[in-house]
């Protein structure tokens, strides 16, 4: 029998009550994904190019640092939640993918936003990711979930 993981990062805590939601109705577990060094309004700021979130998404190998979440191993399907941040997952979810090994593992990233969508993300997932199985992914709002867990066939 498969064992599932729901893991997310949110910042204003939106993605954290689709993650939620999500676990809930799966029955897994549930881990957040939280910055080692907290983000304030003003590093959130991504219309000031200086901000701390620009700046980390403007340079590709930024590794911000993250707790510890604790071994992940016996987990065969994994549910990753993230807000959009510049068409993608915030950095801090290449740094859990550089500390964790994933591979042989399912992935189902799901995210939340505004307005973009979330197949550049996939993309990203895929590439980093290839011993993996990615499956396409789904952007949510927590009106959207039922639907979307009942959709998934693994």
């Amino acid at each position: 029998m498969s064992k599932t993981l729901v893991i997310y990062i949110s910042f204003s805590g939106v993605t954290k009550k689709v993650a939620e939601r999500v676990s809930e109705l799966l029955n897994s577990d549930i881990l957040e994904i939280k910055p080692a060094i907290p983000y304030t309004n003003e590093d959130l700021n991504w219309n000031d190019l200086m901000s701390r979130s620009s700046k980390e998404m403007q340079d590709s190998d930024s590794r911000p640092e993250i707790e510890e979440l604790g071994d992940i191993s016996s987990y065969d399907i994994i549910y990753i939640g993230y807000p959009i941040w510049w068409g993608t997952y915030p950095r801090e979810i290449n740094t859990f993918m550089d500390k964790y090994d994933l591979a042989g593992k399912t992935i189902i990233p799901f995210c939340t936003s505004g307005g973009t969508g979330i197949s550049k993300s996939i993309r990203d997932f895929k590439k980093f990711l290839p011993n993996s199985d990615v499956k396409e992914g789904k952007r949510l709002s927590v009106y959207d979930v039922e639907s979307w867990i009942k959709s998934i066939n693994i």
